[in-house]
């Protein structure tokens, strides 16, 4: 819980991080929206973290089972960053999915929908390109049915939904049960 000034009010024109990066220290709810100064909110992923990629895959899907998605997209940011450059398509698609369920459950449907297609696109093209069906253990078959089922649910019903209850198994597809 913070209960710091926002950047005005403590008489600085931004907030900066402890490198002078500018850095929006808001609180965010668990789906990553931001939340008034002062208001409680959940704890914020670190950001830059290096990770080995099954850390990577474990720690994003313990966020995802528990409904949050923004957060699970910024583990997986941290991947694509800090990672070799040859599997930056896998984790900027994994995040895409991760960034996709954050608007489905935010009621953003259409967005939602989009994001989700274009995350399965881009693992899918990065697997068939690296000729990797199930790297870190992640089954891009089962993931990418699983976005391609919750965009379709997404654009029928045009109804947000509950991240946790329509989080991925990454390594192994569809819904928790």
């Amino acid at each position: 819980m913070s209960t710091a000034p926002g950047p005005h009010e403590a008489g600085r024109a931004r907030d900066r991080d402890t490198e002078g990066r500018a850095r929006n220290q808001r609180p965010r709810d668990g789906l990553g929206r931001p939340l008034p100064y002062g208001a409680p909110g959940v704890p914020r992923q670190p950001e830059g973290v290096v990770r080995a990629p099954e850390e990577s895959v474990a720690e994003a899907q313990d966020l995802l089972d528990a409904g949050r998605p923004f957060h699970a997209h910024e583990v997986f940011e941290d991947a694509w960053k800090t990672g070799p450059g040859t599997e930056r398509g896998l984790w900027q698609g994994l995040a895409q999915l991760a960034v996709g369920l954050t608007h489905a459950g935010r009621g953003n449907t259409k967005g939602g929908a989009r994001l989700l297609l274009r995350g399965a696109g881009a693992v899918a093209a990065w697997s068939a390109e690296a000729g990797q069906k199930e790297p870190y253990g992640i089954r891009v078959a089962e993931l990418v049915a699983w976005a391609e089922d919750l965009a379709g649910l997404l654009e029928r019903t045009e109804t947000a939904v509950d991240p946790a209850s329509h989080a991925p198994r990454l390594r192994g597809g569809g819904p928790q049960d």
